[in-house]
């Protein structure tokens, strides 16, 4: 069984672990010629994107919620996200080595993302919407906060279309290490300074997109 410490040798060596399915408990170690990164700061919002957060109604939340938007991430047909890694980003959260953000409008749950972190850098493992926009305002929200509070490196793994249309890119193995190691020579903490409100994130985004 995988344990905390050895699946944060593993983040810091540049590997993360996936199970083939919920019903799977097997964990397998990943190592992708070409890794997905986020800018930390600066992700790219749609025009309609910004129409929606500068209508009003949204909200961020820090750790507020972690296991919920776990399992919420986890609640799909088709997931990586098992029930020992479930319990291992339990086990980082209480250690203060994983967290999640979700995003409310209305006060309603509306989505969220998770991960974990190390140095100055945040390895995105899911995100999930409960409601159009959700994924994509937790991405803004959290690139914003992951600048504000030093961090250096948003991994997020693959490279998808959605996250492509939002700035990131994929970069080779060995310029991934690199930015790793820099980052995990470098202090950084998510607790340490307050999330932007919803109107300090319009105004940087109208900036940066």
């Amino acid at each position: 069984m995988l344990t905390p410490a050895q699946l944060l040798q593993g983040y810091a060596q540049g590997v993360f672990p996936m199970a083939e399915s919920a019903r799977d408990p097997r964990l397998y170690w990943y190592d992708p010629p070409m890794r997905g990164i986020l800018p930390v700061g600066g992700v790219h919002a749609s025009r309609s994107l910004r129409r929606d957060l500068r209508r009003g109604g949204w909200s961020a939340h820090l750790d507020g919620s972690f296991n919920a938007v776990v399992n919420a991430c986890a609640d799909r047909g088709t997931t990586w996200i098992n029930t020992p890694l479930k319990k291992l980003y339990r086990d980082l959260f209480r250690a203060g080595f994983a967290h999640a953000l979700e995003v409310r409008h209305d006060g309603t749950f509306a989505g969220g993302i998770f991960g974990v972190t190390l140095g100055a850098a945040f390895f995105g493992e899911s995100m999930m919407s409960a409601r159009t926009n959700g994924s994509k305002m937790a991405l803004l929200w959290l690139s914003s906060h992951l600048a504000r509070c030093g961090f250096t490196l948003f991994d997020t793994q693959f490279l998808t279309p959605h996250l492509e249309r939002m700035g990131g890119r994929e970069i080779t193995r060995d310029h991934y290490r690199q930015m790793l190691a820099d980052a995990l020579g470098r202090q950084a903490d998510l607790r340490s300074c307050r999330l932007p409100s919803a109107d300090q994130l319009w105004q940087e985004i109208t900036h940066t997109s």
